[in-house]
């Protein structure tokens, strides 16, 4: 799986990662449906930090095409309401 974050780098995480980026992914959607600025910051720098910590940048001149593009790190709350709905941003 390749996950983009905006801004930064490609990362090429192992498949099993999916579930728990999954599960980070559903705590941003909380916080942003409660609207909690403090719990959105907590959940999506986690979410970023596990791509980072458990993913192997992809090189600069490797063209792959992103699974996943999370926004920046410097996304706000109101901002990620209009990106993350539904599902989130990582798919089932």
């Amino acid at each position: 799986m390749i996950v983009r974050i905006s801004g930064e780098d490609q990362y090429r995480l192992d498949g099993d990662e999916a579930g728990r980026l999954n599960e980070l992914d559903n705590r941003v959607l909380q916080a942003i449906e409660r609207g909690d600025e403090a719990g959105f910051s907590e959940a999506f720098r986690a979410l970023l930090d596990h791509v980072r910590s458990h993913g192997t940048p992809v090189a600069d001149d490797d063209l792959e095409t992103s699974d996943v593009i999370l926004p920046p790190p410097d996304l706000t709350l109101a901002e990620a309401a209009g990106e993350f709905t539904g599902d989130g941003l990582i798919p089932d």
